[in-house]
């Protein structure tokens, strides 16, 4: 039996397995749940041609497992090693795995288990056991600059991703997906604003992206800055941030006056900019890089985590720290707000999650723990209810917020998460998932429980 199943239908219960209590009717495997997107994750982490087993060893941090590799992988069985384009891959229909197959046996990612002279349970040992952590603190591993915000859903029928260089739309209502922007060749913009790079950019790296509203912004690991409205052709206006690399996704929000947006990258910044004119309205500098940016729901107060232990809240007017918020002993690379306001969440490379209540910041309510890594993204689900947090790979794991973040439901899987995102109604969640064969887009659906239905009448 697996750590988890790939979620059952709705359960009234709990499964009890090596001393952890697993929460099991939240989130089910949809119809159509899983699509074979290839080279879904960073451009940095994709590669066109070469040796995959070598590749792979390199993208999962694992020593000693060559032969493994080349099994998983089908080195033998011409699976993966040809210069076969990222796209014939998302093209091949045969390769997407139902709900119904999937309750049927067969793997959510179409792993051939059976044909290989692995089992599933001996490979996720020893990933378990061989999966290398990036730390900062200790140096006792390396820095990482990969990030896991390239998924973003806009319903529970639209989601937006990053493949290789394209940003792609996936409708899970009518299976067909579209391509929004492709930034391999030059993009420069189609509109006039001071400020803009009229020169625009060539092969842009996209670390992160946010969609709301018919408005799109991709942030690049070189400073780039691109944003495009959907109903329009084109792109509207690029900008270069000094110093390099984007690291948190954007955040996109509503004034009276116009629509904002809020970014951070390494130079030690957190900048507002209007959407209305693209024009940069607010810089507030720190003292250290800052990884990831929060904004409360009321818009007053953000939570901002980096290249340092400890968190800060900052008043978003005056820029003034309220808190620092001690208990974390590495870099933190994620952070987010619970719909309330109340509490909030920051996920460190010292792969714990804390959780944090506004009315006592002296200690982190709980701590959460994941399994290969770093924390690097965490998501609520809009009415509060449950909350999500990605490792680096090979496990998302979903929290009932009501129960204290007691009950957890685990969802594995084997390759880098590129990404995850819950729709507005609350009713999807999207994985993005890297693999150099078995890349996926996977969609859970929320499970309920209508007890009036079984009602005699």
């Amino acid at each position: 039996m697996r750590l988890v199943m790939f979620l059952q239908d709705w359960i009234a219960g709990f499964w009890a397995y090596e001393g952890k209590t697993w929460l099991v009717e939240l989130w089910g495997l949809k119809l159509c749940g899983v699509l074979v997107f290839t080279g879904l994750c960073l451009q940095m982490m994709s590669r066109q041609q070469g040796n995959h087993a070598d590749d792979m060893e390199e993208e999962y941090e694992m020593e000693g497992v060559d032969d493994m590799m080349d099994e998983f992988h089908g080195r033998d069985g011409g699976g993966s090693d040809s210069d076969v384009n990222e796209f014939d891959y998302m093209n091949s229909r045969n390769q997407d795995t139902t709900a119904a197959q999937a309750r049927g046996g067969r793997d959510i990612q179409g792993i051939p288990w059976e044909r290989l002279n692995i089992t599933r349970e001996k490979y996720r040992q020893t990933r378990l056991e061989q999966y290398k952590n990036y730390e900062n603190i200790s140096q006792s591993g390396e820095v990482s600059e990969k990030l896991r915000n390239l998924v973003w859903a806009t319903s529970k029928h639209d989601v937006y991703l990053m493949s290789h260089y394209s940003v792609m739309h996936w409708s899970s209502l009518t299976h067909t997906k579209s391509e929004v922007l492709n930034v391999s060749g030059h993009v420069a913009p189609c509109e006039k604003h001071p400020g803009s790079l009229l020169e625009g950019f060539t092969q842009t790296q996209v670390s992160t992206l946010a969609v709301k509203d018919k408005l799109l912004v991709a942030g690049g690991f070189h400073g780039e800055l691109i944003c495009k409205n959907l109903d329009r052709p084109g792109v509207s206006t690029v900008r270069g941030l000094p110093m390099m690399i984007m690291l948190s996704p954007m955040l996109l929000r509503y004034t009276r006056l116009a629509v904002h947006f809020v970014a951070s990258n390494n130079d030690c910044g957190v900048r507002d900019f209007d959407l209305e004119s693209f024009q940069l309205s607010k810089h507030l500098p720190f003292s250290w890089p800052v990884n990831h940016t929060s904004l409360s729901p009321d818009s007053r107060l953000l939570l901002i985590v980096g290249d340092d232990p400890d968190g800060i809240l900052v008043d978003f007017r005056s820029g003034e720290v309220i808190a620092s918020l001690r208990g974390h002993s590495d870099y933190s690379f994620a952070s987010a707000w619970h719909p309330s306001g109340l509490t909030f969440a920051t996920g460190n490379q010292d792969r714990t999650c804390r959780i944090w209540d506004m009315r006592n910041l002296s200690n982190s309510v709980t701590a959460l723990k994941g399994n290969l890594g770093a924390i690097r993204s965490i998501r609520y689900t809009s009415d509060g209810k449950f909350m999500a947090m990605a490792e680096p790979a090979d496990f998302v794991h979903v929290f009932d917020v009501e129960s204290g973040y007691k009950m957890e439901q685990e969802i594995d899987f084997f390759g880098e998460i590129s990404g995850m995102s819950f729709s507005p109604d609350t009713e999807s969640l999207f994985i993005g998932v890297w693999d150099r064969t078995y890349g996926s887009l996977i969609e859970f659906g929320r499970r309920r429980e209508f007890s009036y239905l079984d009602t005699i009448v």
